[in-house]
């Protein structure tokens, strides 16, 4: 198995918060999959010294929020498909997957390389090795699903990527169709924290961060076309707080009165 890099390392982040909050605050998020994984985890990842709760919940409300956004669509899209750009391990499939839709994985090679051992592919799922920023993937999907409406989701991706890079993506899905994407991100003082913080908290202090989104209409405008807002939330609006400790709920507050962390959804 390829050795991981330090940013596809950090794909046992969110993992340790979907167990965390299974085990502990199932109000937030409970993911079955993610538990039966647990012992199958590199030992190195077990003591999650690093991590506070809040840190841990984080990555669950981020499960949590991609969860509403892939309902929705699969309830208003029949006909549609889901991408998971930055697969990592995401068990998302298990826990939203209904039957029928066809859900497409992509990230690095040495990652789906991983994934397949952990996470072997399921009669509704193709995991494709690949940059998430090349259009060989969005071929590949667009040559299985013409005319599908699709879904893309990146969870906690961008932030690793300057902008320049995320809104050549965004602009270069102008051209296959119906799209909408869904992903996490932060305002600018949100990325202050997050340098400061965030990275020594889970323990991935080269994991180098660039994106931000102040204003996503003032994101659309610099993709263009046709490009819309459907939603710009704060990133815990939706979070069940109940039985949480006072410093993660006092966090969480603080998050969303000043906006710093956020969910955008786009239309393209």
């Amino acid at each position: 198995m390829a050795e991981l890099g330090t940013v596809e390392d950090t794909l046992f982040v969110p993992m340790l918060g979907r167990i965390y909050a299974s085990e502990n605050c199932k109000n937030v998020l409970y993911d079955e999959k993610a538990l039966s994984l647990k012992d199958k985890l590199p030992e190195h990842l077990a003591g999650q010294d690093t991590q506070t709760e809040y840190t841990l919940i984080a990555s669950a409300s981020r499960s949590a929020n991609m969860d509403r956004y892939i309902r929705n669509f699969l309830k208003r899209r029949t006909d549609g498909a889901i991408v998971q750009l930055g697969c990592g391990l995401e068990t998302t499939f298990f826990r939203d997957g209904n039957g029928r839709t066809m859900w497409y994985g992509i990230d690095l090679p040495d990652v789906i390389e991983y994934r397949r051992i952990l996470l072997p592919e399921s009669e509704h799922e193709k995991y494709i090795a690949g940059d998430a920023f090349s259009d060989e993937w969005i071929r590949q999907v667009r040559s299985e699903q013409p005319d599908a409406p699709l879904l893309v989701t990146a969870s906690g991706l961008f932030y690793y990527f300057e902008e320049d890079k995320v809104l050549e993506l965004f602009k270069m899905l102008q051209g296959y169709g119906y799209i909408e994407v869904v992903f996490d991100t932060v305002n600018k003082s949100g990325m202050t924290a997050i340098r400061k913080k965030w990275i020594k908290m889970v323990g991935h202090e080269d994991a180098k961060m660039f994106f931000y989104v102040d204003s996503a209409a003032e994101l659309v405008a610099k993709i263009g076309g046709n490009a819309k807002v459907f939603a710009e939330e704060k990133y815990y609006n939706h979070i069940d707080r109940s039985g949480l400790k006072f410093g993660t709920r006092f966090n969480m507050w603080g998050s969303d009165l000043l906006n710093m962390v956020k969910m955008i959804h786009l239309a393209l």
